[in-house]
């Protein structure tokens, strides 16, 4: 994860941003502990990692107690939640976050939601998008303190 933040959004965000991104950034242990979050290894190396949720936070790391609500989300009304989505920069354009974001979709699908909405990087927008994904809204802060995070809400109808 560290690595994905550091090297894969320096196209998008200044060193400060970056450092700032840290605050909200980062893994929610919920997301183990529901059992919503899987990993890709190579050769026992983790290269990818994300999933879903069917509690309220959008996104937040264990770091950011603000940021989390464990609340359950009605799949009958709400969306569920695409989190922590997460390719070692080693191991980008290779197909990982795809098949990630594809079992995390299928997984929501399964217990019965029928949308999903997740809060996009600038540097994860592309691939967002590329799988159907349709911006909602555009957040100048993502994370708390002084530096602004920009960031994008998704959402999708899962097929």
């Amino acid at each position: 994860m560290d690595r994905a933040i550091s090297e894969l959004q320096r196209a998008f965000l200044s060193d400060e941003e970056i450092a700032a991104s840290r605050l909200s950034m980062g893994l929610d242990t919920q997301l183990l502990a529901d059992g919503t979050y899987v990993v890709v290894e190579d050769e026992g190396r983790i290269v990818g990692c994300g999933g879903w949720s069917w509690r309220a936070t959008l996104y937040g790391g264990d770091h950011n107690p603000a940021l989390r609500n464990a609340a359950p989300l009605d799949p009958a009304r709400d969306p569920a939640r695409i989190r922590a989505m997460y390719t070692d920069p080693d191991h980008v354009r290779r197909g990982i976050g795809r098949m990630v974001l594809a079992a995390s979709e299928a997984a929501a699908k399964a217990a019965g939601f029928t949308r999903a909405e997740l809060m996009a990087t600038l540097a994860g927008e592309s691939l967002y998008l590329a799988c159907g994904y349709e911006p909602i809204e555009r957040v100048q802060k993502m994370s708390e303190g002084g530096v602004p995070v920009p960031g994008v809400r998704m959402g999708k109808v899962l097929g």
